[in-house]
């Protein structure tokens, strides 16, 4: 019997529900008004803001340069997209770590002029407090961690977190604290797949995985991945399901071939 609920509107509520039933979560970034209202009309349950856009939007090699006012911008578009989707926006590098004034000032920044109904924001027991304040204030805090792109150069790989003993031992921990704190869910990064199923039992919030196997509560991945526009990244847990760099490059190549030899526009095509 499938375990499938049709709703209207996804809420912070209806991911814990979805848990509950044993029903997967699925979860993409976005960070446009046109691609966000595709992935809506397609039933998406989340769609995450995330920091991504930093590389794949503005062409960084990381995701810690894009400002708070940009992913505002981002956000608000996706916003204005979407009737279904419960819409999570990253807290961007600089804004909330060390100081959980500036993280319930970006917070709030986020939710007031995106009109965005979650942050997400990256780590454990060191963004605490942060989360805490944030929470006080009524606003969502997904959680994030195992790789925490914006630590980067703290590890200097992107390679599989938690590996060893202490650090699977810790992100239980922080597993735990973050669930106590309030977050209504978590992503966990590139982590091995026994130790994520050991979180996502441990915990009675949603668990959502990238590269952390099928045992957690959902899935997300870049959309850019995901479609093919970035045929620069294929880590082992992407699963590609277009192509659309070759297809759009040979539909502007066609383009540009029609207007060299003024096949376009044709009679009809005019006024």
């Amino acid at each position: 019997m499938s375990t499938y609920k049709e709703v209207k509107k996804v809420t912070t509520h209806t991911l814990h529900e979805m848990k509950q039933r044993g029903e997967k979560i699925s979860m993409l970034t976005a960070y446009d008004y046109s691609m966000a209202k595709i992935f809506d009309a397609a039933k998406i349950d989340v769609l995450l803001v995330g920091d991504s856009a930093s590389n794949v939007m503005h062409g960084h090699e990381t995701t810690l340069p894009i400002t708070l006012d940009e992913m505002i911008s981002h956000a608000a578009g996706v916003i204005r997209a979407v009737d279904r989707a419960l819409v999570v926006v990253d807290l961007p590098f600089g804004s909330y770590q060390g100081n959980s004034k500036e993280a319930l000032n970006s917070a709030i920044r986020i939710m007031k002029e995106a009109e965005a109904h979650a942050v997400k924001l990256e780590g454990g027991e060191e963004v605490v407090e942060s989360i805490k304040r944030i929470l006080i204030a009524g606003i969502p805090v997904m959680g994030h961690l195992g790789l925490t792109p914006q630590s980067i150069y703290k590890f200097g790989t992107y390679e599989v977190r938690a590996k060893e003993e202490a650090e699977a031992d810790k992100l239980i921990r922080d597993a735990k604290l973050l669930e106590e704190a309030g977050c209504f869910a978590l992503v966990l990064e590139k982590i091995p797949s026994k130790l994520a199923k050991q979180v996502a039992q441990i915990i009675q919030i949603p668990v959502i995985g990238i590269g952390a196997g099928s045992e957690v509560d959902g899935q997300v991945l870049v959309s850019h991945d995901m479609l093919g526009i970035n045929k620069d990244f294929s880590p082992k847990f992407l699963r590609r399901y277009l192509n659309l760099y070759d297809e759009i490059k040979l539909a502007v190549e066609r383009y540009v071939e029609d207007v060299k030899k003024q096949d376009f526009p044709n009679e009809k095509e005019q006024y």
